[in-house]
This record gives C-alpha cells, structure tokens and sequence, in this order.
C-alpha cells in the first residue's frame, strides 16, 4: 500500500493543562486543530475531520457558551478549503470525509464538501437526533444541505474485532483493502472513532488532549472527566494507545503539533 497523509491546522484553541490534570504544572497551552488529508494510490482522497468555522457562528446560546469555555482561535486563513487549496488540492477532489465526532473543532468545515461521502457512526446519527449542551454539538454549524448528503453510516455490526499493535479494537475496513480502517475509539463522545492509515499511523480524535497526554488521562480533573460521554471507556482507550504506540504505530491525536506536513515519510 503507498499513499501520502498530509497534516494542516484549521484553528486552535488554548486551555491550562494544569486545570485539567492533576499533577501537571499550570499554563496556558495552545492546542491546534488538526486535519488529515489521505492521498491513496487508486484516486481516493479521504479527509479526518474538517476542522473550524471560519466567519460568524450562528449557534445560539450553546455556541455561546462552547466558545466561552474553550475559545476557538481560528481566521479566513484557517479555513480547511483555503488550508488545502494552499497545498495544491482542490476541495471538490475529496471523496470521502470521516468525522472523528461531532464537536466544533471537528465538523465546521464540513460546507467545504457538499459532494463528498461523509463516514458517521450510529453514535453519531444518535446524537444528531437528539443533540444537547453536554453532547457540544451545534447544529448551526452544519449546512442545511447536511441530511441529504451522501453518506455512509456505519453500523455497530460493521465493526470487526481486529488486533492493532498488541490491542484487539474495533474497525471497519472502509474500502475493503486495509489502507484505511475505521476504528472505535469510545469515551470521548458517543460514537467517537479514529483512523489507522496505511497501518503505520493512528490518527486518535479527541481519544486525548494530545498524545503526550495519554497517560495523564487518569489524572483528568472532575469537570473534563464530566464532560467525556463514558470516562471509564475514555480511560481505557487511552491506556490502549499507549500500548499500540509502544508497538511502533505513530498515534496523532487532533490536538497535537503534528511537525511534518507529510506523515508517511
């Protein structure tokens, strides 16, 4: 399998570390907002995320509240269309868009790409359905052209137990060739997935704040352990990542400082 996986930073937002773990020392961190973007060799162009809304965000009181409690730090030239464009691609060349889960930092790009095939789980489609303030999802964030889009919604029975650097996960294999798994990565929020790429790379989501914060994650502070949709399942996920990065697999959390653009090489 060969294929290129390029990194850009759509926004970012700042927290102290030290308020959300305890034993961290405090100060104030930035952290990106990451997107991927999968090149495969037979033409396909798979997006991880979308990253931040650019321009005003007509959200209500919710949106309100999100952006009070974790401050998007994002301008027109953090747009994922503009970042891609920037790097030679073309938006309207991208196949299929997989969101990792349904928060702001997540899905505010996804009006760039009214023709892809968007990847959503059950969990998702749940919260869709019925979203709320402890969920963060806004759905103003979304286009109106949003349910009809093309979709592949991926049942619970899709995904097959696999073993991944040492740990058995759940995946769906996207396109029946192994460059591209779709892999439960439960805690974060309902339906929350990654992907492991090329079989060397795992990009985690939210599975963590970044993945030099694995292992804090059973030092989370009560108010971000409340927020996580299951925090026993979020700590679990964590402890295996860190076993799967032990085995060799790169794991890039959404948040983390990526370096490279390319992360293949």
């Amino acid at each position: 399998m060969t294929g290129r996986l390029r990194h850009y930073v759509c926004g970012s937002t700042t927290h102290d570390v030290g308020a959300m773990f305890r034993g961290e020392p405090r100060g104030v961190r930035s952290f990106p907002s990451g997107v991927f973007l999968y090149d495969g060799d037979d033409g396909r162009r798979v997006l991880f995320d979308t990253g931040y809304a650019t321009g005003a965000w007509r959200t209500g009181w919710r949106g309100a509240v999100y952006r009070r409690l974790l401050p998007p730090i994002v301008d027109d030239a953090d747009d994922v269309a503009a970042r891609l464009r920037d790097d030679g691609v073309d938006p309207a060349t991208v196949t299929h868009v997989v969101l990792s889960h349904l928060h702001p930092d997540h899905v505010g790009g996804v009006r760039r790409f009214p023709t892809a095939t968007f990847v959503l789980t059950q969990g998702m489609l749940r919260t869709l359905a019925a979203p709320s303030l402890r969920s963060a999802v806004l759905p103003g964030l979304l286009p109106e052209w949003f349910p009809r889009a093309r979709r592949r919604e991926l049942g619970d029975d899709e995904f097959l137990d696999r073993e991944v650097g040492g740990i058995h996960v759940s995946a769906v294999d996207l396109f029946d060739d192994g460059s591209y798994l779709v892999v439960a990565l439960p805690g974060h929020a309902d339906g929350h997935v990654g992907a492991l790429v090329d079989g060397r790379v795992l990009l985690a989501g939210d599975a963590a704040w970044g993945a030099d914060l694995l292992d804090a994650v059973p030092r989370l502070r009560a108010l971000p352990r409340a927020v996580q949709f299951d925090p026993e399942a979020y700590a679990t996920t964590a402890r295996d990542l860190c076993t799967i990065a032990d085995s060799g697999i790169r794991v890039v959390c959404s948040h983390d400082r990526a370096g490279a653009k390319d992360l293949l090489d």
